[in-house]
């Protein structure tokens, strides 16, 4: 299996490096602008590979992308001092119009996983771009939100985060809606879980564990200016997911027909995701408070892709 990463900065990079320690492709490609960054994070990987799962490390143009299975999208600009959020979208969209001008000619027939923020609208223009089926176009979404979630529940109880079943759903970003509602620990719904335990879920602990959720990259861009290690581990899950058709339900983004009345919009639901890309969509039980913030995460998503569009036209 051959992946092919566009942007070798930290998120492609960590990509790169979680997928070949783990064994999950054959091959490996950096594309970059700066052909010294893909040739760099290509070599430094590659030396790495000795210690774990066989894997080619490859660099160099567009036309080394031909015959990936996955392609990781990292590539963006960065926003500038005083530039309004529509104006860096705008300004992503035209470094997307040469990406995937690229790789609707060299790989046609490629998954696309779309790692660059904002995420959800990203994944909308690449998907409105190339032209793919919208399965084939997977936003990495609230996969690292949702990691987060798990492992924080994971804390308060005491239990590894691998027994919580929660999920993050809408918008990577500030409207995302933990959904509390649905989550599990092992076979038991939240409550009924803390109270063997001991461990109860009040008022507070879940003000602080939504807060934590929502800032955790806030807090790891103060301290050391970027998140990379956990998106990186994030996209790995996916592309282990796609490229050994694992089947498995995962928290990413996808432009969907219709979420809770909204239509046309990419945000994150749960979703089966295997061999070609994502299978089948899946609603979690929610309360009235959390449908009506999944509506209002959709619709915030909905009206940026509006505006964008006039931005752009």
């Amino acid at each position: 299996m051959k992946v092919a990463i566009i942007g070798a900065g930290m998120v492609g990079s960590a990509a790169g490096f979680s997928i070949a320690s783990a064994g999950i492709a054959q091959e490996i490609v950096f594309v970059d602008k700066s052909p010294a960054l893909a040739r760099a994070q290509a070599e430094d990987i590659a030396h790495a590979v000795p210690f774990g799962p066989a894997c080619v490390l490859r660099h160099g143009g567009y036309d080394q992308v031909a015959g990936a299975d996955l392609i990781v999208i990292a590539a963006g600009v960065a926003q500038q001092p005083g530039e309004t959020r529509l104006n860096l979208l705008a300004r992503n969209r035209a470094v997307f119009a040469d990406v995937c001008g690229q790789i609707t000619r060299y790989a046609p027939d490629a998954v696309l996983l779309v790692a660059t923020n904002p995420v959800d609208i990203m994944t909308q223009i690449t998907q409105d771009l190339t032209g793919f089926p919208a399965r084939r176009v997977i936003g990495s979404g609230t996969i690292l939100d949702t990691a987060r979630f798990r492992a924080l529940l994971g804390t308060h109880f005491g239990i590894s985060p691998q027994s919580v079943h929660a999920y993050v759903l809408g918008e990577h970003g500030d409207s995302e809606v933990l959904a509390w509602s649905s989550a599990r620990a092992g076979s038991l719904p939240l409550t009924t879980f803390a109270a063997q335990i001991a461990a109860p879920i009040t008022a507070t602990v879940r003000g602080e564990v939504d807060s934590a959720v929502r800032n955790a990259a806030y807090s790891i861009i103060n301290g050391k200016g970027a998140t990379w290690f956990g998106i990186g581990a994030g996209l790995a899950a996916i592309a282990r997911a796609v490229l050994r058709d694992e089947q498995t339900v995962l928290s990413v983004s996808m432009v969907t027909p219709d979420v809770v009345g909204v239509r046309d919009v990419a945000l994150s639901l749960p979703r089966i995701v295997g061999a070609g890309g994502i299978h089948a969509d899946l609603m979690p039980d929610l309360s009235p408070d959390e449908d009506r913030a999944l509506h209002h995460s959709a619709t915030i998503l909905r009206r940026t892709w509006d505006d964008l569009g006039k931005a752009t036209a």
